[in-house]
């Protein structure tokens, strides 16, 4: 069966990470989270002092240090992804409410996104990948078989994000949660460098209401469908 490249773009905590790594699982293809890849860099610019809530991001020292900075993604022994940031497991690192207030604002610069596109790029090479992100269908896979734009409102992405970590152990408020989904929103939408918007040819998946099932099964037959034309073709 023919190999394509599967990009899924979409609005934070809009549960299109969830359905990639799923998508991926059934139909046997690699997954890479892109934005496990700026939310390492932001691990990374917290740990060593080169961001923070007050100062912003020390972009010139950041810059000078991102040949530094490898990120590679290995299986865990339960079968999930985890990210590697200069070898180190940082997944749980990388998931709390202090990186996700900074990795919009380290996510905009040029450089950074320019280096990270690059690596994306190159796990494409082979095609029969699945990645997800903000950019995926307008910027590095331009040209993907299959392009899905993933939709819900801020409140319900809230409100799952609060869930996600509550879960976790974070000790996090609604209100807060909720005043990050809004302001990522707003600067993954109006940044000069790969804006968040849906590619003219993608299919759009609202899933205020749908359960994790029949979002899966809106994926799989969506896939079936263009793996089959392709392969025709």
């Amino acid at each position: 069966m023919k190999k394509i490249i599967v990009a899924i773009d979409g609005y934070s905590s809009s549960g299109k990470s969830t359905m990639a790594k799923d998508l991926a699982k059934r139909i046997g293809y690699l997954y890479v989270d892109s934005g496990a890849m700026y939310r390492a860099v932001t691990l990374y610019a917290l740990r060593h002092g080169l961001a923070d809530a007050e100062r912003g991001v020390d972009v010139d020292n950041l810059l000078r240090v991102l040949p530094d900075i490898e990120i590679s993604f290995m299986l865990a022994p339960d079968g999930s992804q985890h990210t590697l940031l200069n070898g180190e497991d940082v997944e749980k690192e990388i998931r709390l409410m202090e990186v996700s207030d900074m990795v919009s604002p380290i996510s905009v610069i040029p450089e950074v996104r320019h280096r990270l596109t690059a690596l994306q790029q190159s796990y494409g090479v082979n095609k029969g990948i699945v990645m997800d992100g903000r950019d995926i269908g307008t910027t590095v896979f331009p040209d993907a078989e299959m392009k899905v734009f993933v939709e819900a409102s801020p409140e319900i992405r809230a409100r799952r994000r609060v869930d996600e970590l509550l879960a976790k152990g974070e000790n996090v408020a609604y209100e807060d949660v909720y005043r990050n989904v809004c302001e990522r929103d707003r600067i993954d939408t109006t940044r000069k460098e790969s804006p968040l918007r849906k590619a003219d040819d993608a299919r759009v998946l609202n899933n205020d209401t749908l359960t994790r099932e029949e979002q899966m099964q809106w994926m799989l037959d969506l896939f079936n469908t263009i793996v089959s034309d392709e392969t025709a073709d």
